[in-house]
Parts: C-alpha cells; sequence; structure tokens
C-alpha cells in the first residue's frame, strides 16, 4: 500500500510501503479517510526527532485519523463493516501499572502511531485495537472525526484543571492546541476564556466563538488583559499552551491567588520557572501529556453541537499532495490551524 513515508530527517516520499500487520481477534481493519497533520509529524519531518524519540529507518507518519471500517476480528461485536470511526493513536499494555491505574497517557510501553519505531496512519489501511476505535455519530463528519485526537488533548488539560463552572481561564498560545483548550475550557464550565498570543490571524479565529476574547502581546501584555478582565484578582485557571520561555515564566503574574496552572506546551529546551511567583500564590500546578479517557466525551461534544471544531480546519489537501501539505505546514502560516490529508477512496 501506497504510504507518505519520513524516509530521513527533511525527506518524504509517497511510495509502497508494507507494514506488518494480522487482524486478531479484538482488532479492526479500517480504510482511512482523513488524517490530520500535527505539530509532531512536523518536528519529526524537520529535526528527525523529538526529545529521545529519533527517526532512525523509514516511518509512516501520521496519527490524527477518521476512517470506516472494513472487516472485524471475531471478538468484536460493538463495531461492523461500514461504521464510520475515528481512532485513539496510543495503544497501551492493559496489563501495565500505569493502565491499571487509569494513567495510560504515561504508560512507558505505549505504542502511539508515528512515533519511531511505531508507524502512523497515512497509508489507506490500519489495524488497530477495537478497544480504542469509536464509532462516529452521524453529525461528525470524518474531518471532525480526525479532529477528536487534538481536541481530546484540550479536554485532558480542562480536566487536569479541575474547573468549577463560572471560572475564568486564559490561554497563552493560540496554535491549534491552544484553540483547542480554550473551546474544552468553555465546555467544561469556564464563563469567559481570555486567548494570548502574537499571531493576529490565529487571534481572529479562535476570537469568532462566543466566550473567547483575544489579547494581542504584541500590543498589551497578557498580565495586563488578564488584570483588566479580573479587576485585577487574575485568572482562575491558566492553561500555558505555547511552551515559550517568556510565557512559561510570567504564569505566576496570570493567576489569582490559589488558581491552577495547566502546562500543555512543550518546550523544546529546559525553561526558567518562577517557583517563588508560584509559592506566594500557592497555585496548583497540572501537567499534560496526550490523554487518557476522554476520546468518547471529545466526540459527545462535537455530536451534540457545543463543541464546533470545523472553522480550526483550514484546508483538506489530497494524498497525492500530502507532501505539499507538509511543506505548508513547515511555513505555519498565521492563517492555518489545521491541514488535513484526505485518502484515497
Amino acid at each position: 500500500m501506497k504510504a507518505l513515508v519520513l524516509e530521513e530527517k527533511g525527506r518524504l516520499s509517497l511510495r509502497d510501503f508494507d507494514i506488518p500487520g494480522t487482524l486478531g481477534p479484538a482488532d479492526v481493519r479500517i480504510r482511512t479517510h482523513t488524517v490530520g497533520i500535527c505539530g509532531s509529524d512536523v518536528h519529526y519531518y524537520t529535526h528527525g526527532k523529538i526529545g529521545h524519540f529519533v527517526v532512525n529507518d523509514p516511518m509512516v507518519l501520521g496519527h490524527e485519523a477518521s476512517g470506516t471500517v472494513i472487516e472485524v476480528g471475531a471478538a468484536v461485536t460493538h463495531l461492523a463493516p461500514g461504521d464510520r470511526v475515528c481512532m485513539e493513536p496510543g495503544i497501551p499494555d492493559p496489563t501495565s501499572r500505569a493502565a491499571k491505574l487509569g494513567i495510560y497517557n504515561v504508560d512507558p510501553a505505549v505504542r502511539f502511531w508515528a512515533t519511531p519505531p511505531v508507524h502512523g496512519c497515512l497509508t489507506p489501511e490500519v489495524i488497530h485495537p477495537a478497544a480504542f476505535t469509536y464509532k462516529l455519530p452521524e453529525a461528525v463528519s470524518f474531518a471532525e472525526g480526525a479532529m477528536a485526537e487534538p481536541f481530546a488533548i484540550g479536554m485532558q488539560a480542562a480536566l487536569r484543571a479541575r474547573i468549577q463552572p463560572g471560572d475564568i481561564a486564559v490561554v497563552t498560545g493560540a496554535g491549534p492546541i491552544g484553540m483547542m483548550v480554550a473551546l474544552a475550557a468553555l465546555a467544561g464550565g469556564c464563563a469567559k476564556v481570555l486567548v494570548a498570543d502574537l499571531a493576529q490571524p490565529k487571534l481572529d479565529i479562535i476570537g469568532a466563538y462566543d466566550g473567547i476574547e483575544t489579547v494581542n502581546i504584541r500590543e498589551k501584555s497578557a498580565a495586563q488583559a488578564v488584570a483588566e478582565m479580573t479587576d485585577g484578582w487574575g485568572a482562575d485557571v491558566v492553561f500555558e499552551c505555547s511552551g515559550a520561555a517568556p510565557a512559561v515564566l510570567g504564569v505566576p503574574q496570570l493567576a489569582r491567588p490559589g488558581g491552577a496552572v495547566v502546562l500543555v506546551g512543550m518546550p523544546v529546551d529546559p525553561v526558567p520557572v518562577d517557583i517563588v511567583g508560584l509559592q506566594a500564590k500557592e497555585l496548583r500546578i497540572e501537567t499534560v501529556f496526550r490523554y487518557a479517557n476522554v476520546y468518547d466525551r471529545a466526540i459527545a461534544l462535537m455530536a451534540s453541537g457545543k463543541v464546533d471544531l470545523k472553522p480550526l480546519i483550514s484546508a483538506s489537501l489530497p494524498f497525492e499532495e500530502a507532501i505539499a501539505g507538509f511543506d505548508r505546514a513547515v511555513e505555519a502560516r498565521e492563517t492555518d490551524v489545521k491541514l488535513q490529508i484526505v485518502m484515497p477512496a
């Protein structure tokens, strides 16, 4: 089957590529339909590694996916051929201590699509555990189904924040994940969310949603905007989604005393932290790594109409233009949020 293959750092190809696999009794075979381009895919393309995950051999990219079930294993009862689905890309070891604790996202043994040496899903067919394959309601399109993966990160962040109804939140960073976090925070009960960034086109996109206000930090600091919004008290929850060192350092200035800080963005290198600033307000610190046990909730919110992710899909490109799509993602245009690849019928 033809796949989008990262041959080595900086070199992609569309070519026949065999991904070994056998349909087990608890698995499903899926014809992929839509696959989103994620920042981690782009990072592997441009840098050849993320932390200690290094691309040493050709690897198929892609992990944000939807598709159609074409075959089911003998033990699968909740899915059938023809079902439209999306797939949670991390496969944990169900016997691991992390999985037993319900935190399978931090299972050291998890096998995650497009994380070396595990191949991704930018290929016509994949085999996947039925337990991590979710049927899409009629109201949710393939394109939206492929958005369940990044939105799940927003859901994880909102859950880690322990939002109280009526909370005021601030999100630093209006990239795709920052936008997902902002929408999840609203859905989780926040009365208002302030999104801070320096890319005005992205702020315009997320600012079009009811309940979200924006601030361009080229014109006004996030701290000043939060102070004006909260009469100097500070935000109940601060979601740091940029991974930028200045943003991480400035987090204590944004939160109210006794508030919460959720670290979502991943800095490329270690960054300084104002520990005394955190201590002086007794801020609660939470961290996010992917997600666990939220995919069904994410899909339910989309199906209900309470969360509309369609405005965040900037372009859908045919598989034949996948390399061009990745090159466009590398450009990081301020008007782009999520680029998706549509697989051949």
